[in-house]
């Protein structure tokens, strides 16, 4: 009982402290290949902190759908993040069809997240909602279907069954669907968190903005809350597919964490050579690449079932 206490204050723990830090990693990342300095590694932690000591701007249009948008969005991604393991150890949280829950967390905060774009009345904010909900309908079923292959090689129900000690096994066996999954839930990543080739989270061009459109009327600790909604977004997607392409076992729980966290700081660097050597595809190729996503996934389960 100790042993689980500990691990889940440590779970928790990391939860809450590493998300910023991947965001810095990429940025950083993203300048090393322009040939810059960039920003400090924590520099997303000292936005946060900006924000928190500002005051909020609201609009006489907007009511509480506004002011819910980014809580719901931290809310979800925090009780998605007790769901995923980090490591082999087992979530917090884990009961038989919690991937059900897990995949329509993210769907409870993107509804409340376009709620609010729409509570503003601003017409650009609902474009920013539309494309959001758009994609998001083709991103879904690439992620069940890449969870559908983990459940049928690992015959778990859990994630921390399907991520856990059994993955490293299913490898020798099923590598080249896993291999599917892995690229087919990268893709998702990049969508979920409104990174490049499908989103820009650093573009002031409102026609092309999906992500940051939404939350231009929020400021001081509402656009933080937002801000770190979708730092945790990209550090729980992340984990699932951290679990999926980098499944180290061992016996020491400490040793399988710090082999976790300097994989999640791997990821994020891919993440900004992708964002430095990609442009971002135009509005009409993102549905291209999110269908390739679900039939990698969908190939990936016919894979698996042989």
């Amino acid at each position: 009982m100790l042993e689980h206490l500990v691990s889940a204050v440590a779970h928790v723990l990391v939860t809450l402290a590493v998300p910023p830090l991947l965001v810095g990693v990429i940025q950083k990342t993203k300048a090393a290949f322009a040939g810059r300095v960039g920003p400090p590694v924590i520099q997303a932690y000292l936005d946060l902190l900006k924000l928190a000591r500002k005051g909020s701007v609201l609009s006489t249009t907007t009511t509480w759908v506004f002011r819910a948008g980014p809580v719901a969005g931290v809310a979800t991604a925090l009780v998605a993040s007790l769901l995923v393991p980090f490591g082999g150890a087992e979530a917090p949280v884990s009961f038989a069809g919690d991937l059900i829950l897990f995949v329509y967390l993210f769907g409870l905060a993107r509804f409340f997240l376009v709620a609010a774009a729409l509570d503003t009345g601003s017409a650009l904010e609902g474009m920013g909602g539309a494309r959001e909900a758009t994609f998001s309908c083709l991103a879904e079923p690439a992620l069940l279907l890449g969870l559908l292959v983990l459940v049928k090689r690992t015959t778990s129900l859990t994630l921390s069954g399907m991520l856990g000690p059994a993955v490293p096994g299913e490898w020798r066996g099923a590598g080249a669907a896993l291999v599917l999954v892995v690229v087919s839930l990268f893709v998702v990543l990049l969508a979920e968190s409104g990174r490049v080739p499908i989103d820009d989270p650093g573009t002031h061009l409102e026609l092309t903005m999906i992500h940051e459109v939404m939350v231009l009327d929020h400021s001081g600790p509402a656009l933080g809350m937002a801000l770190y909604a979708g730092a945790l977004k990209l550090f729980v997607l992340g984990a699932v597919v951290v679990g999926v392409a980098v499944p180290f076992r061992s016996a020491s729980a400490g040793l399988e964490l710090g082999v976790f966290l300097v994989a999640m700081v791997l990821l994020s660097v891919v993440i900004g050579a992708v964002e430095s050597v990609m442009a971002r595809l135009r509005l009409k190729q993102v549905p291209s690449l999110l269908v390739a996503a679900c039939l990698l996934s969908a190939f990936a389960v016919v894979l698996a079932a042989r």
